[in-house]
């Protein structure tokens, strides 16, 4: 009984000091930039963040922005997710020798720097949507094709063996046997994928847009609207936790069986 009930104390002082140190952090935040000098110059506080976010959305700015940001990643998202996954399939169960021989060129090209190949997506697709959408598929297609690959690879052969020996057909084994096998992985590229393209989002509005979130930090920043500034990085940090938390509640419904198997 006292173990139990030292646990639970030490679990609400653990509560106590994550939820005591969030709320010191935004006192802080608060206080400090208006000491004057240099920190009210360059830092808003939070409650002048929150008044701009508030003028900002009431204008109907912020969701016009947020609306193209989402619009620009999702396009980006899908399409990569619809060639690193069969590609995978392909690459992890099929061709497997033929994985062996590119792999090393496929992991080249993954850990290349986006943001190096800003100006060859400009010069060969221009400053509008497509090079945003082309710079969105690149930086998604890999961490979703590499962990499809391992996903495909992970998959017990008695698994496949033991649903042939009962007759199972090649649509069925595939949705019913490699599928569920291979999900986690997939869902792990995916979830990597959509962090990615959001973020890179945000640097590839910064070039030839003229709406979404990423334009409106830039635009911010070149007329030092400071408070304009940390409006919309809140933004995006609110949404990247958003997304974050999305992925989690799908994972949990689509993957809670395999929890449920390791329990």
């Amino acid at each position: 009984m006292s173990e139990n009930t030292g646990k639970h104390s030490l679990w609400s002082w653990s509560n106590w000091f994550n939820r005591s140190s969030v709320l010191i952090f935004f006192v802080a935040w608060e206080l400090v930039p208006r000491a004057g000098g240099l920190l009210e110059t360059f830092i808003a506080p939070p409650s002048v963040v929150l008044k701009t976010l508030w003028e900002i959305f009431n204008s109907g700015q912020l969701l016009g922005h947020v609306g193209v940001s989402l619009s620009r990643t999702a396009s980006g998202f899908l399409a990569a997710s619809l060639v690193a996954i069969p590609l995978g399939f392909l690459l992890g169960g099929s061709f497997r020798t033929l994985e062996r021989l590119i792999n090393p060129v496929l992991r080249f090209f993954g850990q290349l720097n986006p943001f190096s190949l800003f100006p060859l997506f400009i010069m060969l697709f221009g400053i509008g949507e497509l090079s945003k959408g082309a710079m969105i598929f690149w930086v998604c297609i890999w961490p979703i094709l590499f962990n499809t690959i391992n996903g495909v690879k992970e998959i017990d052969p008695l698994l496949i063996k033991s649903a042939r020996s009962m007759g199972t057909g090649i649509v069925t084994l595939f949705f019913k046997v490699i599928l569920p096998a291979a999900a986690p992985g997939i869902f792990l590229g995916l979830k990597m994928g959509s962090g990615t393209a959001f973020f890179m989002l945000i640097a590839a509005e910064m070039i030839g847009a003229s709406r979404g979130l990423g334009w409106l930090v830039w635009n911010a920043q070149i007329n030092f609207q400071i408070p304009q500034l940390f409006a919309a990085t809140v933004t995006i940090s609110v949404l990247g936790l958003a997304l974050n938390g999305i992925f989690a509640i799908i994972e949990k419904a689509l993957l809670g069986w395999k929890q449920h198997s390791h329990a």
